[in-house]
């Protein structure tokens, strides 16, 4: 064994080492056991508060970056991609994110989203490969999430994307860690040990999914996605969306059901325009009225 990956076995990421005080947890009764677990992951949540102020930096970063059309990358290897990639999706139908502006990268590719793919994590090559084809560049936002903070595919990703002017946002949640330095932004949310050993679908993973939510939450908000709490560039794709986005229109202006419906099939679907038709504007006017204010509809309104 080289000396290298002797150090590498002595000193493991955080997430990854040993806690004795769940030694015997497999003869806990079952109520201790779940005790147990949900003390865990309310702990990882509560970790994420540490991570805060790098958080509003990160936001301040990025904004500027995607209001100029940049676009948005997850990248990431094994349970941490999946957190990414989830986060990422859901952009397009809550907040109408478009598709061509957001780049989901994980390690070993679709058939990684159901089962482990064997040495993907460690293929930095490949990493590399992936951000040169989706030519990353300065305007790019790249967030690469690892729990241990060491996922070589994951850290090399980052790292290109840097060397070419993107704004690149590591998320590990053991400290000192090569993500964290290889990335422009590193934000460290430590979770610390796993109940079950090395299990980081549960601490880091809850962990990343809240911080992930926030990050891509408040910049939906800072980029004018929503109005008045409500998700005013949802995609309506099913029934259900469809009544919710009656409803928003209602609440949104105090109109009548009929006016929301009717006002939602001059908008073609838009909620933004639909509010803007129920004020009183034609869709065309109101189109205008968007594009003049870069979507924005509190600002559109304000003017006005």
């Amino acid at each position: 064994m080289s000396r290298q990956a002797s150090s590498a076995l002595s000193a493991p990421a955080r997430t990854e080492t040993y806690d004795p005080r769940y030694e015997a947890l497999d003869l806990w009764p079952t109520g201790t056991l779940l005790d147990a677990l949900l003390e865990s992951q309310l702990g990882a949540v509560a970790s994420v508060k540490a991570a805060l102020p790098g958080m509003e930096d990160a936001i301040a970063a990025a904004l500027p970056r995607l209001q100029r059309g940049g676009r948005l990358f997850y990248v990431g290897a094994g349970t941490s991609g999946r957190i990414g990639l989830q986060d990422g999706v859901e952009l397009i139908p809550t907040y109408g994110w478009p598709e061509e502006r957001l780049v989901l990268l994980l390690a070993g590719g679709d058939a990684a989203l159901f089962q482990p793919v064997e040495g993907a994590e460690d293929d930095e090559d490949a990493a590399r490969a992936a951000m040169t084809t989706h030519k990353a560049g300065p305007d790019d936002v790249v967030i690469g999430v690892a729990a241990s903070g060491g996922t070589p595919y994951t850290c090399a990703a980052l790292a290109c994307a840097r060397a070419a002017g993107s704004l690149t946002i590591g998320l590990s949640c053991s400290p000192d860690t090569r993500l964290l330095r290889d990335a422009e932004l590193g934000l460290l949310i430590e979770t610390g040990p796993e109940v079950v050993a090395g299990s980081t679908r549960m601490k880091a993973g809850t962990a990343q999914k809240v911080a992930l939510n926030m990050l891509s939450t408040a910049l939906m908000i800072r980029l004018g996605h929503t109005w008045r709490g409500q998700m005013v560039d949802m995609r309506i794709v099913n029934a259900k969306l469809v009544l919710r986005a009656h409803r928003m229109v209602q609440q949104l202006t105090g109109c009548t059901e009929d006016e929301a419906r009717s006002a939602l099939e001059k908008a073609n679907g838009s909620i933004k325009l639909a509010v803007l038709v129920c004020f009183g504007f034609s869709p065309e006017e109101g189109s205008t009225l968007l594009r003049q204010h870069a979507g924005n509809l509190r600002a559109a309104l304000k003017d006005r």
